[in-house]
């Protein structure tokens, strides 16, 4: 059996993902990245490998993805989180067209054909307006959990419109709503909302085609989920595994590079044996 793995360091987690030769998951691992980049890494790898009851040297092939990708130490090759978040959206959803990805610090669109092949991306990676830093904010200004607000988002009654969906401003305009006596359900439906408009328009730039797949550490807001879906006018692809859609690309992409290894070495060996 071969196994092959993908670690997807990211800003504010690094996701690790082990697959065998049936693509089947044969375990995911999760850690805060932290300052010390390559130790998320290697901190992500050590809990997957355990998981799984599996050494290092089961592992075939190690693709590292992410903006810390250069940093997984056990890495054999890096691979952009745009490819590996349409090959990992693909797997879960082969009708995937487009993978609307939400992270800590930028949000992606990208157009995808069939097989997880990018056609064209766009990200908004010079702010983190409209990601989850602009909701860990919110959160904090209003003394909640991160984990809490999506769902207190959804009862909202009458959504209050944000001026602005800077980072940097957030919790003065949140204050501002506080003191107008204005609901916490309805300044979180408000917050939701203007992150969701900034995506979809966002988005539009490299076109909307159905199916859509949410991806990245968001898409378990289900605020966000909500409503992302009532602009798109449509419902979005969502899996428990959404958040491991970087790695489980990466590790797809592993997979393939360890396979085609093997095969060649099965080639030399036939030859050899001649």
């Amino acid at each position: 059996m071969i196994c092959a793995a993908g670690i997807d360091i990211g800003s504010t987690q690094t996701k690790g993902i082990i697959i065998n030769d049936k693509l089947e998951i044969v375990a995911r691992s999760l850690t805060d990245t932290g300052a010390y980049v390559s130790r998320a890494g290697e901190r992500c790898m050590a809990e997957a490998l355990l998981k799984a009851g599996l050494k290092q040297e089961d592992v075939a092939y190690v693709v590292g993805t992410g903006y810390g990708r250069y940093k997984v130490t056990c890495g054999d090759t890096q691979i952009t989180e745009i490819s590996c978040h349409a090959k990992g959206a693909s797997y879960l959803f082969p009708g995937t067209r487009t993978v609307i990805d939400m992270g800590g610090q930028d949000a992606k669109g990208i157009k995808i054909g069939e097989g997880g092949d990018v056609k064209d991306f766009v990200m908004n990676d010079k702010c983190a307006a409209g990601t989850g830093r602009f909701l860990a904010n919110a959160a904090e200004a209003l003394g909640l959990s991160l984990d809490d607000i999506g769902e207190i988002s959804l009862r909202a009654k009458n959504p209050v419109r944000l001026t602005t969906v800077c980072t940097v401003f957030v919790e003065s305009d949140i204050m501002s709503y506080l003191a107008q006596g204005k609901k916490v359900e309805d300044i979180l439906g408000g917050v939701h909302s203007a992150i969701a408009a900034r995506t979809i328009s966002l988005v539009r730039r490299v076109g909307i085609e159905p199916e859509a797949t949410f991806t990245g550490g968001v898409s378990r807001n289900i605020g966000m989920v909500r409503a992302l879906e009532e602009k798109l006018g449509m419902k979005l692809n969502v899996s428990p595994d959404s958040h491991f859609v970087g790695a489980l690309g990466a590790s797809i992409f592993a997979l393939e590079r360890a396979t085609t290894q093997a095969g060649h070495r099965d080639e030399e060996q036939a030859r050899a044996a001649t």
